[in-house]
């Protein structure tokens, strides 16, 4: 049992007092409970360890040590450092195994702990810098238990005294006292008789609901000002029987009483140093001891918190809170580089004045050396007075050596502390890092939740458009119920969901670039596969977050300076995170176009005075670029006015091409991302005249039909049964995949994956649209393999590209699967088509001119 008196500082109104109060650790509510004698049944009040934290200062006298718990500060004092220092490291061993016995969330299997905390770097910092040899958790060494102060043998000698018997009674706790007293009285005897040790509890009545009745002081001195006259008194006599212990040997080797001096002021001023630095990293372990404890308590809230609104609340708000120190960081950061300047213009200040101090001291030096004769000039002329001299120098010697005994003492107890608080920072901060996995695990398992349930809902959406294909068969009392079960899953919002206190769908109207999550189709079965995809992608997006998602967040993060290399390459094909994209997008069309200065504000200048023949077919797409986008749904949308500046512009740039259907999708996309509109305009420059071959959005189109036949060439090398069975059924590829290569996806893929291909297409070039479009259909291949009419096929191919959910199976086929995929073999493959292409349509152009010249002959 850990039980034992202890004193403990109370204040009523201005006045401290120390009470003796016993006190004994219940083990099962890990609470510190006290009585007045330990013959008392029922406690006067309680502690709580498991939040609390110890702690022990120098400056409040031998024995006093603190608990400070959330609620309040408790300052006690033992009778000795010794039971001092066992009852911290008791205390500390008690609430380490309580929080260690509560309960644990499970691991998610395969998770990795990365929780990089900003308060445990600092702790470890900390620890690390001021403690030399750390071993494990040994920072203090055991200390043997003072059994005439602690422990059950202790209750069976007499209560410490105290001035007056009435200092010593609970004034807040009349009836405790009262009861107390008259069981001491009548029913002492029976208790010893029943039980036959007075320390057992289990009759005991439950202590009182506030035990902080009893008002403390959180700091203050913990006497009167008795303390210091006897500690200076018990130093005195150390002083006086010791026979000048301290004086090293040096002193008793020097024969002159100044050279003397000089040592022991040497001394004074390391030990005053040494005392001064030891001060300091007890602030600094004090502030870190804080900051755990507050760290640690909101933690606990976390975990305790009964629903999981309240846990979400407590996470948004450390976000904040963390958003608040990186602000902080960046004005820290400014305020260092002012401060750096400021030290280049003292530093060269300083070299002046060192300058200046060498002449000084040169001056001084002819000085001194005159000084010196004249002193031993006039020691010859006084000798008399020397024997006066030594007498002073011996006293002065005495007053020194007395203080540099204080001043030891005081390195010894600050000494005792800093083990103390280093030991307790570090068994904080490991209860600490096991709440933060506790969080980690929830945080995994609220992942797989939202996952789960968004793959439950995309079957039952899946369920629904099966039934819904087969309401003919059905009788009109289910066909009616399917269709209103339809119905109202196509009705579903995210606000709904909200108001239950947690929301696991998670699928919002827009993404992150403006883009409808779930298009508004006018059929209704278009619908239904819409919201199905939507729910299939955020599954796909939550399950891949920690595997894939932050370890590609992470490697993007330590890019520096971009510079092409094939990791870069590796990583811009992965998917370039929301936050870089901007950044990559602008790096690599600044590597290939040359920003003219104000040559884009000349273009707008020039389309302003001047009309363009393609500003009516350019202001006839305007309203049909991106319908399903936010920023592009209505002619009042923000970006519309953007998008009709860069497509003049260009038209202007470009004259051989002017404007060409498609041109808007590409610089819509370009906005999007960059958001301004002088780098959009560059990078559809880039696209066009850099990327695409020549003459790929002229007036003939020929390089667009070119790669069609390269790409059908590719198509029989790479997927020989796709090809063969469309040639079976006559199906022309051509008409669903011109559009693809014309304007590299857009429309076709979710912006998800679409920009993701945009990325790697920005980089490598038309490579990449080939690579993606075998990919589409080694995606999609053995479900159109399974149809056998050329109606239902071309109906699959229209919209077959919005069903596909997981980029990064995508993404395999595309980079993986279809190797090798030499840019050679492209080339060469476009030159022969290209030649047999020219030459039919030179061809045609015959036979045009012979059809024109027979009519033109036969006459009207």
């Amino acid at each position: 049992k850990l039980c034992g008196y202890l004193n403990k500082l109370g204040i009523k109104g201005p006045i401290k007092t120390w009470k003796s109060r016993w006190f004994f650790y219940d083990e099962n509510k890990c609470h510190l409970l006290y009585y007045r004698t330990a013959q008392d049944i029922n406690p006067l009040g309680s502690v709580d360890l498991s939040n609390a934290s110890f702690d022990c200062k120098v400056e409040n006298g031998e024995g006093v040590f603190e608990i400070r718990t959330p609620s309040r500060v408790f300052t006690l004092k033992a009778i000795s450092k010794q039971a001092m220092m066992y009852w911290l490291q008791q205390l500390q061993v008690r609430r380490w195994e309580f929080c260690n016995a509560q309960s644990r969330f499970p691991l998610h299997e395969g998770a990795k702990v990365q929780w990089n905390s900003v308060l445990l770097t600092c702790f470890c910092v900390l620890v690390c810098f001021y403690i030399d040899v750390v071993d494990n958790e040994d920072f203090l060494p055991p200390v043997k238990t003072p059994t005439e102060a602690v422990g059950l043998k202790a209750a069976s000698l007499p209560a410490p005294q105290t001035p007056t018997a009435l200092q010593n009674i609970s004034l807040k706790h009349p009836w405790t006292e009262i009861q107390n007293t008259v069981y001491n009285i009548c029913g002492s005897k029976q208790l010893w008789g029943k039980n036959g040790n007075v320390f057992s509890f289990s009759e005991f009545q439950e202590h009182p609901e506030n035990p902080d009745e009893e008002q403390e002081a959180e700091e203050g001195t913990p006497e009167d000002g008795r303390m210091e006259p006897r500690l200076n008194w018990v130093r005195k006599a150390r002083w006086m029987n010791s026979g000048f212990p301290g004086l090293p040997e040096e002193l008793s080797r020097e024969r002159n009483p100044m050279d003397k001096v000089s040592v022991l002021q040497q001394q004074i001023l390391t030990l005053a140093e040494e005392v001064k630095s030891q001060k300091e990293l007890v602030k600094l372990l004090h502030k870190a001891l804080e900051a755990a404890q507050q760290e640690k308590r909101v933690s606990s809230m976390y975990i305790t918190a009964a629903e999981d609104k309240d846990r979400l609340e407590l996470v948004r708000h450390k976000v904040r809170q963390i958003a608040d120190l990186t602000g902080r960081l960046e004005a820290l950061e400014q305020e260092k580089k002012e401060l750096e300047q400021i030290l280049t213009l003292r530093d060269s200040h300083i070299q002046e004045l060192k300058e200046h101090v060498q002449l000084l001291m040169e001056k001084n030096h002819a000085k001194q050396e005159v000084i010196m004769a004249l002193t031993e000039q006039m020691a010859r002329e006084l000798s008399d007075p020397l024997q006066e001299a030594n007498t002073i120098t011996a006293e002065t010697l005495y007053k020194q050596q007395e203080e540099i005994e204080h001043l030891k003492d005081d390195i010894d107890a600050y000494k005792t502390q800093n083990q103390f608080l280093n030991s307790e920072i570090h068994q904080v901060t490991r209860l600490w890092t096991s709440v933060a996995e506790n969080e980690k695990a929830l945080l995994m398992k609220c992942a797989c939740l939202q996952a789960r349930n968004c793959q439950m809902e995309s079957k039952y959406l899946t369920v629904l458009r099966k039934l819904q294909e087969a309401v003919p068969g059905l009788p009109s009392s289910h066909a009616e119920l399917v269709r209103n079960l339809i119905q109202e899953a196509l009705q579903w919002e995210v606000k709904e969901e909200a108001e239950e206190g947690f929301n696991l769908n998670t699928v919002s109207e827009y993404d992150e670039y403006g883009f409808m999550t779930v298009p508004d189709y006018e059929v209704e079965d278009w619908k239904l596969l819409a919201k199905i995809q939507a729910l299939e992608i955020k599954s796909n997006n939550l399950r891949s977050q920690e595997v894939v998602e932050k370890p590609l967040r992470d490697r993007w993060n330590s890019v520096g300076e971009l510079s092409p290399s094939a990791e870069l390459k590796s990583l811009i094909r992965s998917g370039i995170p929301v936050e870089h994209r901007q950044r990559v997008w602008r790096w690599i069309v600044s590597r290939h176009c040359s920003h003219l200065p104000d040559h884009y504000q000349r273009l707008l200048r020039q389309s302003q005075s001047t009309e363009h023949p393609a500003c009516r077919q350019i202001e006839l797409d305007l309203p049909r670029t991106l319908t399903n986008n936010k920023h592009f749904s209505s002619p009042t949308s923000q970006l519309v006015p953007k998008l009709r500046r860069v497509l003049l512009a260009f038209s202007w740039h470009n004259p051989a091409i002017g404007y060409c259907q498609g041109l808007n999708r590409l610089a819509a996309v370009a906005l999007l991302v960059l958001e301004d509109e002088e780098s959009a305009f560059w990078c559809l420059v880039h696209i066009v005249e850099n990327l695409m071959p020549a003459d790929y959005y002229s007036d003939t189109l020929i390089t667009s039909q070119v790669d069609q036949r390269v790409f059908k060439d590719f198509l029989s090398e790479k997927l020989p049964r796709l090809m063969a069975h469309f040639e079976q059924y006559r199906i022309d590829v051509s008409l669903i995949t011109f559009n693809w290569f014309l304007v590299a996806f857009v429309d076709s893929l979710v912006s998800d994956i679409l920009l993701r291909v945009w990325d790697a297409f920005l980089y490598e070039g038309t490579k990449v649209i080939f690579r993606y479009a075998l990919a589409i259909f080694k995606y999609n291949e053995e479900e159109i393999l399974r149809i056998h009419d050329s109606v239902e096929i071309y109906q699959y191919l229209r919209f077959f590209t919005r069903m596909i959910t997981d980029g990064r199976k995508l993404m395999n086929i595309a980079f993986n699967d279809l190797n090798p995929f030499p840019m050679k073999l492209l080339r060469n493959r476009r030159s022969m088509h290209r030649e047999e292409l020219e030459a039919e349509l030179c061809e045609l152009e015959q036979i045009k001119a012979a059809y024109v010249k027979e009519k033109a002959e036969q006459g009207p």
